[in-house]
């Protein structure tokens, strides 16, 4: 009886491990997961920025303004998955996402004339300090829906490659 109840439990316990798996293993599973490092500020997410900041040419301390400004928007992001389409080993994942929306400005050219000296030349130091200051202040937001792609792999759904204008979605900065 002991014996058998013990099989009973190890066969019980081999479906429950394979059933979790299979329940976080869709491709909607992980297009949440990945929203969700963002929401989070994982640790992959958090250095993503300090990459981005090591191509700028931002000071020491707008290097931080812009992490501290980042992380803000990443935890304030919202999404709603919308759709799902599995073909075999591909899968579709359409998700609305809503962001701060900082592509105005970014893409503005105006430089106001407190930052232009005597021979209208600026610094670009204190370009990027104002550029910051706007960001900051920031309350606008623009909803995009994203299409994520997916490619099963030993039986786990991988998210593919984003593209470029994806990223900048998630990120605020996408400049139609």
């Amino acid at each position: 009886m002991k014996k058998w109840m013990l099989g009973l439990l190890c066969v019980l316990t081999l479906v429950g491990c394979s059933i979790g798996k299979d329940m976080t293993n869709t491709p909607t599973k992980k297009v949440e997961a990945y929203m969700d490092s963002y929401q989070q500020l994982d640790d992959s997410v958090l250095n993503d920025i300090d990459t981005i900041l090591q191509d700028t040419k931002y000071t020491v301390e707008q290097k931080s303004r812009y992490k501290e400004l980042m992380k803000k928007h990443y935890k304030d992001i919202k999404y709603e998955i919308k759709e799902e389409k599995v073909n075999g080993d591909r899968a579709t994942v359409e998700v609305e996402v809503e962001v701060r929306d900082y592509s105005k400005i970014l893409s503005s050219d105006v430089i106001p004339d407190e930052l232009k000296d005597e021979e209208g030349n600026y610094s670009e130091e204190a370009y990027y300090d104002y550029q910051l200051d706007q960001m900051e202040k920031a309350k606008e937001t623009v909803k995009y829906t994203l299409t994520f792609y997916l490619t099963k792999e030993n039986d786990d759904w991988v998210i593919d490659d984003l593209s470029e204008s994806t990223k900048q979605k998630i990120h605020g900065i996408y400049i139609y």
